[in-house]
């Protein structure tokens, strides 16, 4: 078996040093070389011609993600983006996720030489992963929202968007998603309508990210996305994302639904994890809720759709030859959990057939049931 070719890109001769000594460790990899910025990496490429790239943020010359955005449009490669657990570094590693990145991994706020040791399982795990991931040109996404044009009513008063005209519904689709999962979320909510039912969303994500990824969300999307918060009710054309670090739980309260936030241990090593969401919407929704595995590292929320799928509810993954990773997905279907195989430019169509398809339950029930 061939060793995965790596180029590390890094204005840090520190973070370069740790990282080809990651990698140096691991006997399925080979560091072809580095690069201290773009201008160096791009020659570099053409040379060594890596299977990965790992890709830093803020460099001299060419910032990062300028560099990305012409990679992924001239040459794709699987890169994944080391980036600090900033704020602004949250926006600019989410900007990079759309233009093609695979992955990232944070960089230590400090201690950097001992924050890169101690993560590096975590790095040697995902650009393993990102090695065999399937990596496009720029993606796009057709139906996303645009800005308005200078001349028309728009810059004057924004078309209503529907947010706030809303029908009612008890029905939920909870959402789970890893590696790729960022871009597939932000494609899926893009061509949603603003009435569709309540959703929950994990995805594994840290706790700087997922608020600047659920506002990213809510911009590209009809509906109205936010990071969950305790107690919040969960309402049609609204969506919900588990916040990083805590687990997003759906808990039944009378005839209504609600999110509930722990901080209970990570499980399959994730928090949040898919698994604790879909497990808490099983026991209380049912068959009034629609699971969607999406494209992920690991095996993290098939077991979980399996306990939706037996307790009544609809189940859907993501097909292999539109995942990114089809670790995730492809662990529920080969566990039986995924009723439908979809890709994911079909997910939101299909997705709104199996909702209208489910039915709420009729009143005696529901009251029954509470």
């Amino acid at each position: 078996m061939s060793k995965i070719r790596v180029l590390i890109v890094d204005d840090s001769a520190l973070v370069r040093r740790l990282l080809t000594e990651i990698f140096s460790a691991d006997r399925d990899f080979e560091v072809v070389g580095s690069a201290s910025d773009p201008y160096m990496a791009r020659e570099k490429i053409k040379k060594l011609n890596p299977d990965v790239i790992t890709l830093d943020v803020e460099m001299p010359r060419m910032d990062g993600i300028t560099f990305l955005e012409n990679l992924m449009r001239l040459r794709p490669t699987p890169v994944v983006m080391v980036s600090s657990l900033t704020q602004k570094g949250a926006e600019v590693t989410l900007r990079a996720l759309e233009l093609g990145a695979v992955d990232f991994v944070a960089k230590p706020k400090l201690d950097v030489a001992g924050g890169l040791a101690e993560y590096g399982e975590e790095i040697i795990a995902k650009v393993k992963v990102a090695a065999g991931a399937r990596v496009t040109a720029v993606r796009t996404v057709a139906h996303a929202l645009t800005p308005a044009p200078k001349f028309s009513a728009d810059a004057v008063l924004p078309q209503n968007s529907g947010k706030k005209m809303l029908r009612t519904t008890d029905r939920i689709v909870a959402i789970g998603a890893s590696t790729g999962g960022t871009e597939a979320l932000r494609e899926l909510l893009a061509v949603l309508p603003p009435d569709a039912p309540g959703i929950v969303i994990s995805q594994h994500i840290p706790a700087a990210f997922s608020g600047p990824f659920a506002q990213r969300l809510d911009q590209a999307s009809a509906m109205s996305v936010c990071e969950a918060q305790d107690g919040q009710y969960i309402l049609p054309g609204h969506a919900y994302v588990a916040p990083g670090d805590r687990h997003l739980i759906v808990e039944r309260d009378g005839a209504r639904y609600r999110c509930r936030l722990s901080d209970g241990p990570p499980v399959n090593r994730h928090r949040p994890s898919v698994d604790v969401m879909f497990r808490s919407v099983a026991q209380n929704v049912g068959p009034n809720a629609v699971g969607v595995i999406l494209t992920g590292m690991g095996d993290d929320g098939a077991r979980g759709l399996k306990e939706m799928q037996e307790a009544g509810a609809q189940t859907l993954a993501q097909d292999e030859a539109s995942s990114v990773v089809w670790g995730m997905p492809g662990s529920a279907v080969k566990l039986g959990a995924a009723d439908h195989v979809v890709g994911l430019r079909m997910i939101p169509t299909r997705l709104l057939e199996l909702v209208a398809h489910s039915g709420p339950k009729g009143a005696e029930e529901t009251l029954q049931s509470a």
